[in-house]
């Protein structure tokens, strides 16, 4: 089967079919749909705006102020706050996946949050957390052991670098394991 898709049309092997005309919702319509995106996944403004522009003809001052108008309002009752979301995001992947202090904020950055939120966030998620605990706690739910050899410290490096922890942390693990110095002088000049 080929596809292929050009203006208002669309071409399956070999035969062309009218593609359906885009449908933009109306103000009532698009908070009801921002509604039910908000019930199905906690999001963050950013997210859902990126969701709503998709509805709207977001190339016009029409659609930008009605995605605006759509998100104030749910802010207005509640519903949208990026503080909470980061709050919950960070405590979140501290106690489920075990990551670290950086693999939250990059994940939250990714999310569209800005730089204040995500630090204030960040650091009350982690006040009070022992970073190397952290890091031995992810250990353990990766079912990571001591490395017997170089190419095992090196996954070990990698995967806890993955997880967002810092070099400082990674190398006392791997000093407590014995890892002997030239493969942590490798390690340390890979990291640079």
């Amino acid at each position: 089967m080929f596809f292929f898709s050009a203006c208002n049309w669309t071409i399956v092997d070999g035969m062309a079919f009218p593609r359906p005309k885009r449908r933009f919702y109306s103000e009532d319509e698009l908070y009801e749909y921002a509604v039910g995106a908000l019930a199905r996944r906690k999001r963050t403004v950013a997210e859902l705006k990126r969701l709503l522009r998709m509805r709207v003809e977001a190339d016009t001052e029409y659609g930008q102020t009605l995605v605006e108008l759509i998100v104030r309002r749910l802010k207005d009752r509640g519903y949208l706050n990026d503080a909470q979301y980061a709050a919950y995001f960070s405590s979140l992947r501290r106690d489920n996946q075990k990551f670290g202090r950086l693999r939250v904020v990059t994940d939250l950055k990714a999310k569209g949050m800005h730089g204040d939120v995500i630090d204030k966030a960040v650091d009350t998620a982690f006040d009070g957390v022992s970073e190397e605990a952290q890091a031995r706690e992810y250990l353990r739910k990766k079912r990571l052991v001591r490395p017997k050899d170089q190419k095992q410290a090196a996954r070990v490096f990698r995967q806890l670098a993955r997880g967002g922890f810092g070099t400082k942390t990674i190398f006392s693990i791997l000093k407590k394991w014995d890892v002997d110095e030239e493969t942590l002088t490798e390690l340390e000049s890979e990291s640079a």
